[in-house]
């Protein structure tokens, strides 16, 4: 299974999402200079390392944006510790505004 996929599998049991959108924005950051293994690389933008996650979810009432952003990265923290350089997070609950 993709890392794309295992993380939407995660969030859509953590959440039960109304909407849940996981962008694979790898190719975006070609030419950027990461550090790997000690050493600076310079990224082909190939892979799952940057990704943009927008969901709505009743389980984000109530909580601050602190909060939200947290529970998210909780939740991929394998994601994060094995591969995802990048992740956007855009958390919102049903009924907020959103730029998308």
């Amino acid at each position: 299974m993709s890392i794309q996929a295992t993380m939407e599998d995660k969030l859509k049991k953590a959440f039960s999402p109304e909407r849940l959108d996981v962008i694979n924005e790898s190719h975006l950051h070609a030419g950027h200079h990461h550090v790997d293994s000690g050493h600076h690389a310079t990224f082909d933008g190939t892979g799952e390392t940057h990704f943009r996650v927008r969901i709505v979810a009743p389980a984000f009432a109530g909580m601050s944006r602190v909060a939200r952003h947290r529970a998210v990265n909780d939740l991929l923290a394998e994601e994060l510790k094995s591969g995802v350089h990048a992740l956007a997070i855009e958390p919102v609950a049903p009924g907020e505004k959103t730029r998308w």
